[in-house]
């Protein structure tokens, strides 16, 4: 079997399964297991899968720069930034995290609430500019450009000042064995210093997430309280999730 053959039957079988197990997949192909490993570490070099103990997990393709980010699963993102946006109720203290899914998020606060939003995103701060009944707190720190949003000692700082209702949290993937992970670790960390402020996590989950594993983990899922997904969400996928004790939000259908 040709190299491109070979990667192309661990691709598909990482779709049909959502995992690849070393052993099993080399045994199939008639391979090796350090051949194998070999097409693991090509493909995790070019994107298409997170190689992990034993084998390998999908990639997030939200691991992407901000801007390519805009047109991954626009209609998901949107489904899940309705619902959460839903959640916010007057009075309350949030905190947003950055992303594309937060931003719009932002966007779809009704013009007429009065709460406060705390957010270590720029970007965020301009969409919510308009909102004259939402009071604005900015964190402040170093551009981590890829995201978009403040990092460093100072966001750290800014951040232990805080107490809020609900933190809704952007992460790149959602797996039910490694948690709500990320492409950054410094950015990881930043968002375990934003859900240590908050008393509910609420994850925002567009299609692309779940499922999907980044380098950097945020949080277990033990530390989250609630997944916003889509209205067509398969139920074999959630229930990983809902045998944790998280609190499924599903969009409208």
């Amino acid at each position: 079997m040709l190299t491109s053959e070979r990667k192309a039957f661990i691709l598909d079988r990482l779709r049909r399964d959502g995992r690849i197990v070393a052993k099993t997949v080399a045994e199939a192909l008639g391979l090796s297991e350090d051949t194998l490993r070999r097409d693991l570490r090509e493909l995790a070099a070019e994107g298409l899968l997170l190689r992990v103990h034993g084998g390998a997990l999908p990639a997030s393709p939200a691991i992407a720069a901000l801007p390519a980010r805009w047109s991954v699963s626009p209609q998901s993102k949107m489904a899940v930034a309705a619902v959460a946006a839903r959640m916010v109720q007057p009075g309350q203290v949030i905190i947003l995290d950055g992303g594309t899914t937060s931003v719009q998020m932002a966007r779809l606060l009704p013009r007429d609430l009065a709460a406060t939003v705390v957010t270590h995103s720029p970007s965020i701060a301009v969409e919510l500019a308009g909102h004259e009944r939402i009071t604005v707190e900015m964190i402040g720190g170093r551009l981590f450009r890829h995201s978009m949003v403040a990092m460093g000692t100072v966001a750290v700082e800014m951040i232990a000042g805080i107490r809020a209702d609900l933190f809704f949290l952007g992460v790149t993937g959602v797996h039910p064995d490694y948690g709500v992970t990320t492409g950054d670790a410094e950015e990881a960390a930043i968002k375990r210093a934003l859900a240590r402020q908050a008393a509910e996590t609420v994850v925002l989950a567009s299609a692309e997430k779940l499922g999907a594993v980044s380098p950097f983990r945020v949080l277990p899922l033990t530390e989250i309280d609630s997944l916003v997904v889509e209205a067509d969400t398969a139920p074999a996928l959630l229930a990983p999730y809902r045998d944790r004790g998280i609190t499924i939000i599903q969009a409208e259908g």
